[in-house]
């Protein structure tokens, strides 16, 4: 019965309704037209009876014209009105048909073709309505036409033939437009339901999506753009554009958008929106334009989200940024302290024992007290190093100094360096190199690298041999593969240790800590070092055996390089006056006590200002610069002697000493005007050999490249 009595029935139903007033004087215009053939009174009672038929439908049809749902019963109603208005109509071309004239006969055909048509039209409406409207009544046609007396002279069979084709024509159009019907239903219900999802996620994405023409119109709004911004979503529509961006972004985002419409793709903004509670929120939109036909200009389709919490996450993560770039420039600043204040105090420490330990005045106990004065200060200064080199490392604040190089002459020098220390105890230590090329790269840090190594296995070794093997290979074009080993026969490491001796703060075991002493430190730099010159650091051992340590280095091939100053100290040729600018007594009398078996004299100052007033009366050949003084610092100072008149304030070497050994230390002292660094605790043989360099008569007038030392 559903299948029957179908929604399409109500479609038929509304266009039927709002038909009413065109039927009826259709109607009485039939009626008129038919009294030419039929009695007066019959047409008067089909007009009668017509019309009440209608008057049945309109009332059968209203809930439907107005949009209001119906059942079967009312359906079933406006079918059986149908079924008889169709049927009153066949029955008014009957009659005409049975007055066996030409003119009757006429006007049946008409009216009958008239009623089958009229019901084709609407057949798009409903199939059950063309069959009530149309195929029924085509039925009672044929029967009429078979069963009642043609017009004398009427060729019966002709006539039924033309009549069929044209029911068949119907037919033909019927089903067409069934077939079509369906379609465009499926069609509208595919569109419905894509409608419906669209409308879902419009209404319920948390983004805002946006549609405006190219004058800023808007033609779309998403809903939730009304809890973004806080208005009704009506009144939103009725805003003119940009009202509620901020003001600072109201100018900035009209000229972003109006280039964006002129150039096309896409584009992004960031801005700020007002909502209606005053509050300011963060909103990031995607903007792409819409084509239109005709060449009209594109729409512009919107997408924002709210930004507001990603901002703040920012803000919060400039915070911390800030906070831990304050906190990492505190705990450098007060390394740096740290290291200067410590540095101070040693040099004087270690200078006095060294020049202690080789005073031929000494008697065997008091000589021994000064060598372990001697040694115990340069432990100490080994355990600042190793500290400030890994807090360096630790924080990335190491850079490479790479220059020409040969890394034999570089490791048969730290060897030469730790030869007494092992014959002390009674230790063979090799150097086993291979012939190579010149390499590139930061010699001072592998030396430091080898010079750890090196002394560790010095310390863990009792009895036997330590050996530094030296080898080049082939790494590809103009690049050679430097390997290290450093091989002894110590106490070894166990197995499971093996993994952790390249970290922090860690050794073997606590009983060697005990016994050897060290922070744990050493390997944890070399480490650090090894992969920053994009090496690798390696070890393997046996427990009670010995052990080896490797390092390979892929470094690039290099011509051979000349170097400013010798290993050993160098000799002056020429007498020599010197400024000495250090604030701390204790130091000036150090290096004046260094410096007198040489043809140096010295003159002192305690800060900058003494320095700038000594420098102006007298000419020196070379100025010792302490950085950190009372008064006036190194540096200014510096700066004042500079630009003091030539050639004496331009030419005059001036060079550091200072326990401010920091890479941006060094720099600034560069920076001020300085020739070169000499670090504390001081080096008596930098020492003289800067001096000698300096003060050289082969040294050029015009300043050379900066020097620097014991950093």
């Amino acid at each position: 019965m559903k299948a029957i009595l179908d929604e399409g029935l109500d479609e038929l139903a509304q266009s039927a309704h709002a038909g009413f007033p065109a039927r009826m004087a259709v109607t009485a215009m039939a009626a008129a037209a038919f009294s030419g053939v039929l009695p007066w009174q019959i047409c008067l009672v089909w007009l009668l009876v017509t019309g009440c038929l209608e008057i049945d439908a309109w009332f059968a049809t209203r809930r439907q014209y107005l949009g209001q749902p119906v059942g079967a019963p009312t359906r079933l109603w406006h079918l059986s009105g149908l079924i008889l208005g169709s049927l009153s109509w066949i029955g008014l071309g009957g009659m005409a048909w049975a007055t066996g004239t030409p003119a009757g006969a006429l006007c049946a055909v008409v009216v009958w073709l008239a009623v089958i048509f009229f019901a084709q039209t609407n057949a798009y409406q409903s199939a059950t309505g063309f069959v009530a409207g149309g195929v029924i009544p085509a039925a009672i046609v044929l029967s009429i036409v078979l069963l009642v007396p043609a017009t004398p002279g009427l060729r019966l069979a002709p006539f039924l033939g033309v009549l069929l084709l044209a029911f068949i024509f119907a037919g033909d159009g019927v089903g067409r437009m069934l077939k079509a019907r369906k379609l465009l239903g499926e069609a509208q219900t595919k569109l419905r339901q894509s409608e419906a999802l669209y409308r879902v996620l419009a209404d319920n994405v948390t983004d805002v999506i946006s549609l405006a023409d190219a004058n800023g119109k808007r033609i779309y709004m998403s809903p939730s753009i009304g809890p973004t911004l806080g208005y009704p979503l009506d009144d939103i529509y009725q805003m003119p554009t940009f009202t509620f961006i901020h003001p600072d972004d109201r100018e900035d985002l009209s000229r972003k958008i109006a280039e964006f419409s002129s150039r096309g793709g896409e584009m992004q903004a960031e801005y700020r929106v007002i909502r209606a509670d005053g509050q300011a929120v963060w909103v990031e939109t995607s903007f792409t334009l819409a084509p239109q036909p005709d060449g009209a200009a594109p729409h512009i389709v919107s997408v924002a989200r709210n930004a507001q919490r990603r901002k703040e996450l920012e803000a919060k993560l400039i915070e911390a940024r800030l906070e831990a770039e304050a906190a990492a420039a505190a705990k450098t600043d007060f390394l740096a302290n740290m290291t200067h204040e410590l540095r101070t105090p040693l040099n004087a420490v270690i200078g006095f024992a060294d020049l202690l330990k080789n005073s031929p005045r000494l008697d065997g106990h008091d000589a021994r007290h000064a060598r372990l004065i001697s040694d115990a200060s340069g432990t100490l200064l080994d355990l600042v190093n190793s500290v400030l080199d890994f807090s360096r490392l630790d924080a990335g604040a190491v850079e490479l100094d790479p220059s020409p190089f040969d890394p034999a002459i570089e490791a048969g020098a730290i060897v030469d360096l730790l030869s007494g220390q092992a014959s002390a105890k009674g230790l063979s230590l090799k150097l086993v190199a291979e012939p190579g090329h010149f390499v590139r790269g930061d010699a001072k840090r592998l030396r430091q690298v080898l010079l750890n190594l090196l002394s560790n296995a010095i310390k863990f070794t009792a009895h036997g041999n330590v050996v530094l093997s030296l080898s080049q290979g082939w790494a590809g074009e103009g690049v050679a593969r430097l390997r290290a080993e450093v091989t002894d026969t110590g106490v070894g490491i166990p197995e499971a240790q093996i993994a952790h001796v390249f970290e922090r703060f860690t050794q073997a075991d606590v009983s060697v800590s005990r016994r050897y002493g060290g922070t744990g430190l050493g390997l944890a730099i070399c480490k650090r070092i090894v992969e920053l010159m994009g090496g690798e650091i390696g070890a393997h051992s046996v427990e009670g055996v010995g052990s080896c340590f490797w390092i390979e280095l892929s470094l690039p091939k290099a011509e051979r390089a000349k170097t400013l100053l010798q290993s050993g100290a160098a000799e002056l040729d020429r007498p020599v006056r010197l400024l000495l600018v250090e604030d701390v007594a204790i130091n000036r009398e150090l290096v004046k006590t260094v410096l007198a078996p040489f043809d140096i004299e010295i003159d002192t100052a305690a800060d900058g200002v003494a320095a700038i007033e000594a420098f102006s009366h007298v000419p020196y050949d070379l100025v010792l610069m302490d950085v950190q003084m009372p008064v006036m610092d190194g540096l200014t100072a510096t700066r004042h002697i500079r630009a003091l008149p030539a050639p004496a304030g331009a030419t005059t070497p001036i060079v550091a000493m200072s326990a401010n050994v920091l890479p941006e230390q060094i720099a600034k002292c560069l920076e001020a005007g300085m020739d070169g660094h000499l670090g504390k605790p001081m080096n008596t043989t930098e020492l003289l050999n800067t001096i000698a360099y300096w003060t050289s008569h082969e040294r050029q007038a015009v300043r050379p490249a900066k020097v620097v030392q014991g950093a």
